[in-house]
Parts: C-alpha cells; sequence; structure tokens
C-alpha cells in the first residue's frame, strides 16, 4: 500500500516536475511510488535500454519504495479504455492515498492524455461489479505537478519549500543525461540552469531559496494554518 503515487507520462518527468516533494515525502516516512506510462522513447539521443538504466539511477536517488512502467506508447498515449483499465488495476492493486499528475494544460498532448487517464482510472477504480482484478478502492485527492512545454506562469494553490532537497533532486535529474545534457547546449544558459532558475523563482514567492508548485481541482482542506508561512 503506497501513501503517494506520482503518474509520469515518461521517465523524468516525475524528478522534474517534483522530485523535492518525493524528496521531503520520504523524509516524512511516507511510502511513495513512480508510475511512468511510457517509455519516452524514441528520443534523439536515448534508447529504451539506457532510459532503464538511467530511471534506475534516479528512483535510487530518491530512494523511493516502488517504481513500474505501464509500457503504454510514446508519442501515442491515449485516455482509452483500455489504458483506463490498465491504470485503475495499478490503483486497486497499489491502494495510494493520493496521487499526483501533470497540470492538465500542455503542449505535450501525452501529458495532457495522462492526466486524462488519471483522472477516469481513479473513478473506475473504486468500482464494484467489474472485470478489474483487485477490490475497489478511491484515491482520496489527486494534486498537480508542472512539468509542462507551454512557457506560461501558472497560479498553483501551494508552493512547496525545497531548498534542503534541492541539490539531491538535481542529481536525480542529473541522472537523465541522454534528455537534458547529451546534445544540449552547453553556454549558459543550459537547460539544468533554467530548471534551477524556475525553482528559485517559485521558492522567491514564498521567501525561500527553491520551491516546487502544486495546484488541485478541488479545494484543499486544512486543520490547522500552523503550517503555513
Amino acid at each position: 500500500m503506497l501513501d503517494i503515487l506520482v503518474i509520469a507520462p515518461h521517465p523524468d518527468d516525475a524528478e522534474l516536475g517534483m522530485g523535492g516533494a518525493i524528496l521531503k515525502f520520504k523524509q516524512e516516512r511516507r511510502r511513495v511510488g513512480i508510475l511512468d506510462l511510457t517509455s519516452g522513447e524514441p528520443t534523439p539521443h536515448g534508447t529504451p535500454e539506457l532510459r532503464r538504466k538511467e530511471a534506475a539511477a534516479a528512483t535510487a536517488i530518491l530512494g523511493i519504495d516502488w517504481r513500474e512502467n505501464l509500457g503504454l506508447p510514446n508519442r501515442e498515449l491515449e485516455a482509452s479504455l483500455e489504458n483506463r483499465a490498465k491504470l485503475a488495476a495499478v490503483f486497486r492493486r497499489e491502494k495510494p492515498r493520493w496521487l499526483f499528475a501533470p497540470y492538465w494544460i500542455d503542449a505535450h498532448p501525452d501529458h495532457v492524455a495522462a492526466t486524462q487517464l488519471v483522472e477516469a482510472a481513479r473513478f473506475w477504480s473504486k468500482l464494484s461489479k467489474t472485470d478489474l482484478p483487485g477490490e475497489p478502492h478511491h484515491p482520496e485527492r489527486i494534486y498537480h505537478y508542472y512539468c509542462v512545454h507551454l512557457k506560461l506562469v501558472p497560479q498553483p494553490a501551494f508552493v512547496l519549500d525545497i531548498s534542503a532537497e534541492w541539490e539531491q533532486k538535481l542529481a536525480a535529474i542529473r541522472c537523465y543525461e541522454s534528455q537534458f545534457i547529451s546534445g544540449r547546449p552547453t553556454t549558459p544558459p543550459t537547460f539544468l540552469d533554467s530548471v534551477r532558475d524556475e525553482a528559485a523563482y517559485w521558492g522567491k514567492t514564498i521567501g525561500r531559496p527553491y520551491g516546487e508548485p502544486f495546484t488541485c481541482r478541488e479545494p484543499i482542506g486544512l486543520r490547522s494554518m500552523n503550517e503555513l508561512f
């Protein structure tokens, strides 16, 4: 049983969008998993074998409890009934309390389809009188992380302070050398420079060195204001 399941369209999306949050969740002793929906291939400098090795290296740095790949086709990801059933079966098996999915507006069709798929599979996961394997399970919440291909400035529901986790998050991202280092321009600002600057921007909005933004379609309840700053 997982406390948190991060659903990523491709290997590396979870690390880019919420690697710091994942590290923080593990420090809080939560059980965290990542489900990559596709292999992420083909790409200019990657191979399926290389991407698996890179994901394994990043997984070791994050120290998460569980990671799988659903094996859906990259570049052709669809929120189909067949894929919905596959994802709902994972939810029923792993029983996560909270789901994290990409932000629902994006230029990348795989990212848009991934979130549509998560939302539909969450509903299907609770169904009885179905041929889905496992017992009904309904994750309590879906939160959305930002790993987008649109040049937009989102208005998040909250920003998580990842200052203490930043260097480790960056180390996990660096594991995906085929995506973020090989063939990329080496003159500043590099891709990794941009990742740092974005995290610093969100950190500034909350008075911290680095931050990660998140949102939710539903209201977020609080028991106390004590944890806000």
